[in-house]
């Protein structure tokens, strides 16, 4: 008889999309591949509720989930990740939502998956992809990956030599005055380009006052 005292403990899963037959059809794949699926849920707000009594080692969620089926389910991933980061997060979407899919990629810790449930062939799919990232791994679709790096493109590129020229005196710490005084031109001109600046890295309005940073910092990786 074969000593069982050596097996790895069952993973402990759970799972958060809005529609019942998928939700339903992993936690029958999962509990059939010998996870433990320790909660069910049909939206990002029931799994946030749920988390602080769940002993979890992997977490499936959709993207787009109730109320508003715009980004609940990859904003929940990303809160996860900052408060549990021993827990690894699979997004399973219709969808590439490129600015929280970087947000959750930036740590480059892995633990993280994001997969196209148009192109998942079969669920066996999603069981492989939560072994790999629950031991450590990142598993990302193909398109997701061809779609950020796309974003990679120089967005810099894109700017005037007076913007470039903003945009260096901004790295410098200089105020919008400072700057105008340093290229001889008005404030509203400054004001201006740093307007344009702020477009064509796409920045916008939402992130307020963080925008200035980000240009900056965009300016100094590149």
């Amino acid at each position: 008889m074969p000593d069982m005292s050596s097996a790895a403990p069952a993973l402990r899963v759970a799972v958060a999309d809005d529609s019942v037959l998928l939700r339903e059809g992993l936690v029958r794949l999962l509990g059939d591949a010998g996870m433990d699926v320790v909660g069910a849920f049909g939206d990002a707000e029931a799994l946030s509720a749920a988390l602080p009594g769940l002993t979890l080692d992997a977490v499936v969620l959709d993207v787009r989930m109730p109320p508003t089926f715009t980004d609940e389910g990859v904003r929940a991933a990303v809160r996860l990740r900052r408060e549990r980061p021993e827990v690894a997060v699979l997004l399973l979407s219709q969808y590439v939502e490129l600015t929280y899919a970087t947000e959750l990629l930036a740590g480059g810790e892995g633990r993280v998956g994001y997969l196209l449930k148009d192109r998942v062939v079969s669920l066996d799919d999603v069981r492989d992809a939560l072994t790999r990232i629950a031991a450590g791994g990142t598993v990302l679709d193909p398109e997701v990956v061809a779609q950020l790096m796309g974003r990679r493109a120089n967005p810099l590129q894109s700017l005037t030599p007076r913007e470039r020229d903003v945009l260096d005196l901004m790295a410098q710490g200089r105020t919008n005055a400072a700057i105008a005084d340093r290229l001889f031109i008005g404030v509203g001109a400054v004001e201006k380009n740093v307007s344009q600046i702020f477009a064509k890295l796409g920045l916008d309005e939402a992130q307020g006052d963080h925008r200035r940073v980000l240009a900056v910092l965009a300016y100094l990786q590149r």
